[in-house]
């Protein structure tokens, strides 16, 4: 897991906790597992700190 300021994040995602949009200037994280970098997955700050309360998508 890998926290990304507002500044660097140039690029808009989908959070994989809440299907939303993260816009440009958005500070967000970004995760993968173990050694699968090409599977990152970039997410809301707050949708990853509650991601074990909420229904994940199948592979995380």
């Amino acid at each position: 897991m890998r926290r990304i300021s507002g500044a660097a994040a140039r690029k808009y995602y989908r959070c994989p906790g809440c299907q939303q949009e993260i816009l440009p200037a958005t500070p967000h994280v970004v995760c993968w597992r173990d050694d699968h970098i090409a599977e990152r997955r970039h997410w809301h700050t707050a949708c990853w700190t509650r991601r074990d309360r909420r229904t994940i998508p199948p592979g995380w």
